[in-house]
């Protein structure tokens, strides 16, 4: 890493930035696949900035990106801090094994975010689910709340669910509270595990999920809750949850959990956390049709 920020600022001194500009702006279709080229790492660069968000491997981005700040800050190039540059390139060099090894199973759920993403979504080639099951699963909740029966359903969004379906039992069924009610009985064979909510209809039930490993989470929260927070960690999917113990309503995203939640408050959480962009679309053409 030292050596690669050396050749940096020597590109730098030696006007090669320069002269590449100069010599973009000189051929046109340079110019054309320079333009290509940026654009493609910024997208890039956004798609693996919201793939990360709010995940462990986030925050050891940001370490890093401190690090080599200082690293370049403390160059002969800028202050000139021998030491602490010596130091801070030693460890560019040779922390980076050090990191991967340390860090292992927080890089290896963002790639597999990364695989499991529908790259088809990436570019909007596909519409999105609707949300118009929200309001059954939220009337199952209020029901399963009232009767503390334990709830576990998983919304899929961009990150695919399909592993995770496959631990369980295939339905492929239209969403009803009725039916949601129906599996998460007490001792009935499909009630212990999550149901999955994909394209607005019921993909699987009894299915397993991952379970966070946070150690500061609060000790009332069961496995149940757990398991809603792990595969909300590791995935971009919106999970509601009904406590067997207390009957309490609570939505998991982005690896938190919110609790005590009203029926309505989950109906409407869930609304603005799984909004379609079509269902957007559709309304900004009716107001244009509108002003006619």
């Amino acid at each position: 890493m030292g050596d690669i920020l050396n050749n940096f600022f020597d590109m730098i001194k030696t006007s090669e930035i320069s002269n590449y500009f100069s010599t973009m702006f000189a051929y046109p279709i340079k110019a054309v696949f320079s333009i290509i080229d940026i654009i493609i790492v910024v997208f890039l660069f956004y798609k693996g900035y919201k793939i990360l968000k709010n995940t462990r491997a986030m925050q050891l981005i940001k370490g890093i990106i401190v690090l080599i700040v200082l690293n370049i800050l403390s160059s002969k190039y800028v202050f000139d801090l021998y030491f602490l540059h010596s130091i801070l390139d030693y460890f560019m060099q040779y922390g980076i094994i050090l990191i991967a090894v340390i860090f292992q199973p927080e890089l290896r759920k963002a790639l597999e975010q990364v695989g499991n993403t529908n790259i088809r979504k990436w570019f909007d080639l596909e519409d999105e689910e609707t949300i118009t099951c929200i309001p059954e699963v939220a009337k199952a909740a209020k029901a399963m709340s009232a009767t503390k029966t334990g709830m576990l359903v998983v919304f899929e969004k961009d990150t695919s669910l399909g592993e995770i379906a496959h631990t369980g039992v295939s339905i492929d069924s239209d969403v009803s509270a009725e039916l949601l009610i129906n599996i998460f009985v007490k001792d009935t064979p499909l009630h212990d595990g999550a149901v999955i909510i994909k394209n607005n209809r019921i993909e699987a039930a009894s299915c397993i999920l991952p379970l966070t490993d946070k150690e500061s989470l609060d000790r009332i929260f069961g496995t149940r809750h757990r398991a809603a927070i792990g595969v909300s960690e590791v995935t971009d999917a919106v999970v509601a949850v009904v406590s067997e113990e207390t009957g309490a309503i609570s939505l998991a995203v982005d690896g938190r959990i919110y609790r005590d939640l009203s029926a309505d408050q989950l109906e409407k959480e869930l609304t603005k956390r799984l909004a379609v962009p079509k269902v957007k679309k559709n309304n900004i053409v009716k107001k244009i049709k509108g002003k006619r």
